[in-house]
């Protein structure tokens, strides 16, 4: 391989050495580092290097393939014999390619990958000296720029000799095992922002919750993937003495063999979540930006008489899942939290809410109203059914002026956040104070209770793969586990959601990213543990937040046994 000046002090890969070379080509030095490291240094050029140097080529002119290749398995600890059938074998330029410049010759190393020498040099290299780009890798079809784009200007990607990746920085002249990739946030996710405020929250909120006394020492909850909902919604409403739920959650689901240490109870918000705030069963619908963000449905009535009493129910599973410490799968409009809150509502939130409606009322408040004809009153579309919504006793009748227009736009404000869907939202806060006191959570703003219920929405794979452990023969740079993390990269911030609620439970992250992790006994770093064949998928083990990789043959191999695991995933077989 091509030379480097100068190699990186941390997260560099150590280049191997070799014992009873020949000696030092004149003007070089070998020395030792303070970590037993051996290096070299050329006081010719004022350059330090980890890559033994080989003499010029002005020592030796006339050198052939043979020689060029025993450097090549020295220089890359290949150990063959003359009968040895897996040494580099010469290969010659196919009639539809190039001819090789002049002094170069190409080969194939045990490997599978075709390497070339540069004889009047004597030196050897991955790179076509034709066209620049890297030989690929045996058995690895397709290469880590269809998924993750080209690497950043001036950037190299190459092979160790045990198979690890690591990569040059041409402009630094260092190189690493991290992928440079991994710190685009148009990649890898916005890093998260840590928050010593809502830490110290966070822990005075948790340390003054009320603990249950005179109860069993666990609540069961036995239900049907089929009917999750309905059957959620009987058991709970059922309890009429709130302190039951506050103990240790034992979920089972009906036919599986699966045993909860915490796992299974994650699992169940999270499936729950899904069902409670799906717009299909009229409880809840989409804000007029997106379809993601959640409010209440004002016209929840019409489609459920029962109403009231699912919101109080879905009020206690949101305490009960703070309580827990788990997560709702969900995202709710900004007045949504500022109500829980019991903060006023401004123009400013209608802004993240619809922005139509917010450009609208700007443009009264910054001009003279008169013209539109406007009246303190409101015409309502429910369900197709239209009526007309007096925002003040006479509203109807009383013109919106230049005068008077302040008070007309905090009136739609309060009619369209919380006058249609109060008894909602009474009765949301009904359950939910029944296991966490309302007055608690106002040491937390609006933002910071949203992080409390539903956790970080996008997830930053560099934060992630840096609070991961490893287990079995994995580590940090481990070949499988750098396909591993390609993989990740590639998928789509749903997919990297999917991927963690496989492993966790839940698809959602702590306000202070992964190192908050939770497991059964506390916290618990994501985990990854060698087990199985090439022929096995990944498992999961979410109460551990554990992840069993199979230790497979290629990058391609991988992922697609990873997203087939994650995609086919539903229930458990076994402990968890």
């Amino acid at each position: 391989m091509e030379n480097i000046s100068r190699v990186s002090g941390t997260q560099t890969g150590q280049f191997p050495s070799n014992a009873n070379h020949e000696p030092l080509p004149s003007g070089w030095e070998e020395r030792q580092d303070a970590n037993g490291r051996t290096y070299y240094v050329n006081h010719t050029a004022r350059t330090t290097q980890w890559e033994r140097p080989l003499f010029s080529a002005t020592s030796n002119s006339n050198v052939n393939v043979e020689a060029a290749a025993s450097d090549f398995q020295r220089r890359f600890h290949i150990s063959v014999d003359e009968s040895d059938s897996s040494r580099p074998t010469t290969v010659t330029p196919r009639a539809d390619e190039d001819a090789l410049p002049p002094n170069w010759s190409m080969q194939v190393a045990p490997n599978g990958r075709t390497f070339f020498i540069d004889h009047a040099s004597r030196r050897t290299t991955w790179i076509d000296p034709r066209n620049g780009r890297a030989s690929p890798m045996p058995n690895q079809t397709r290469r880590v720029e269809d998924d993750l784009g080209p690497l950043p200007e001036g950037w190299e990607e190459r092979v160790h000799t045990d198979g690890r990746v690591f990569y040059i920085d041409h402009n630094t002249r260092t190189t690493q095992w991290e992928d440079p990739r991994l710190s685009n946030p148009n990649i890898a996710g916005q890093a998260v922002p840590y928050s010593r405020d809502y830490k110290q929250k966070y822990e005075f909120f948790k340390s003054n919750i009320r603990k249950p006394t005179n109860v069993p020492n666990k609540f069961e909850i036995r239900i049907r993937r089929t009917s999750i909902l309905e059957d959620s919604y009987r058991i709970i409403n059922s309890v009429t003495k709130t302190d039951l739920l506050k103990t240790k959650l034992w979920v089972e689901f009906d036919g599986e063999t699966g045993l909860d240490y915490g796992g299974l109870a994650r699992e169940w918000f999270y499936l729950l979540s899904k069902e409670m705030f799906n717009p299909y069963y009229g409880l809840f619908e989409y804000s007029a930006m997106d379809n993601y963000t959640l409010q209440i449905n004002n016209g929840s009535g019409l489609c459920n008489e029962e109403h009231l009493s699912y919101f109080k129910f879905i009020g206690r599973i949101a305490g009960m899942a703070v309580y827990h410490g788990k997560l709702l799968d969900a995202f709710f409009i900004r007045p949504f939290y500022k109500m829980m809150l019991q903060k006023p509502i401004d123009l400013k939130d209608m802004e993240s809410v619809d922005t139509e409606y917010y450009n609208s009322l700007m443009w009264i408040k910054e001009n003279d109203p008169r013209q539109l004809e406007l009246t303190f009153s409101l015409d309502e579309d429910t369900f197709g059914q239209k009526s007309q919504h007096e925002l003040k006793p006479g509203g109807s009748n009383i013109e919106v002026t230049d005068e008077n227009k302040d008070e007309y736009i905090k009136l739609v404000i309060e009619w369209r956040f919380v006058a249609r869907v109060k008894e909602q939202m009474s009765s949301f806060l009904d359950g939910f104070g029944s296991i966490i006191p309302l007055n608690l959570i106002k040491i937390f703003d609006e933002h910071e209770l949203e992080l409390l219920m539903c956790g970080i929405q996008n997830i930053d794979v560099k934060d992630w793969r840096e609070n991961t452990l490893y287990k079995g023969d994995y580590h940090q740079n481990h070949i499988i586990i750098q396909w591993f993390w390609r993989a990740v990269l590639s998928f789509s911030n749903e997919m990297r959601s999917r991927l963690l609620q496989f492993v966790t439970g839940t698809s959602r992250v702590p306000m202070n990213g992964f190192k908050e992790l939770y497991g059964s006994n506390g916290p618990q770093m994501f985990t990854i543990e060698k087990w199985g064949t090439p022929n096995n998928y990944p498992r999961a083990h979410t109460c551990f937040n554990r992840l069993d990789l199979p230790p497979y043959e290629g990058y391609v191999q991988l992922k697609d046994k990873l997203v087939k695991a994650i995609e086919g995933s539903q229930g458990f077989a076994g402990v968890d």
